[in-house]
């Protein structure tokens, strides 16, 4: 004979969730920039060139130049004249010392210098090269000062914003036991 079994039903608990996601929101506002220039400044001073032309010599040569120069040339050129009258005296003298030699008599040491004596040149030596020219140049002054540039950046912070999503937690299904008593035959 067949026993009757007992029967148990038995359903889970099931827990429901509902859930949106947060949102977040980020803004940052821009960074404010300041700039400053100082613009750069080249100053050129530039200079004229000097021309100098000394023609001195060339009118020391023409017409004996100047006062002073003309009259150093001719106390230079006297002392010359001067040294070499005395060293034509000496010469003649030692020539007459030796009469006794043929072409050492007096008409023929002193009847020979019938020539003057000649006055100093008063004027300079002539030459192509008596003008001195002469140009100066200066070189450029140049003042360079360099441009400059000052930035400041204020910056801001970022701004979040989070706003919490929804969460609701909640029994879809309760839990639960159910027992089936088998069917009893009551007839006896």
């Amino acid at each position: 004979m067949l026993q009757p079994i007992l029967q148990i039903r038995q359903s889970p608990a099931i827990i429901g969730i509902d859930a949106d996601l947060g949102t977040y929101s980020i803004t940052q506002p821009k960074a404010e920039v300041d700039i400053i220039t100082t613009p750069g400044k080249l100053t050129v001073q530039s200079f004229r060139p000097e021309l100098t032309i000394d023609q001195s010599r060339a009118w020391a040569a023409y017409n004996g130049g100047n006062m002073l120069d003309m009259n150093k040339r001719i106390y230079s050129g006297i002392q010359q004249l001067y040294l070499q009258g005395i060293a034509k005296k000496v010469e003649q003298g030692n020539r007459m010392a030796q009469f006794f030699k043929p072409g050492n008599t007096i008409a023929e040491v002193y009847g020979t210098d019938t020539e003057p004596n000649s006055f100093p040149e008063i004027r300079g030596p002539a030459s192509f090269d008596n003008v001195d020219i002469h140009i100066e140049t200066r070189a450029p002054q140049i003042d360079f000062r360099a441009a400059k540039v000052n930035i400041q950046v204020e910056r801001h912070d970022p701004e979040i914003e989070y706003t919490r999503g929804k969460l609701n937690i909640y029994m879809q299904q309760y839990a639960s036991i159910q027992f089936i008593p088998p069917e009893l035959n009551v007839q006896l």
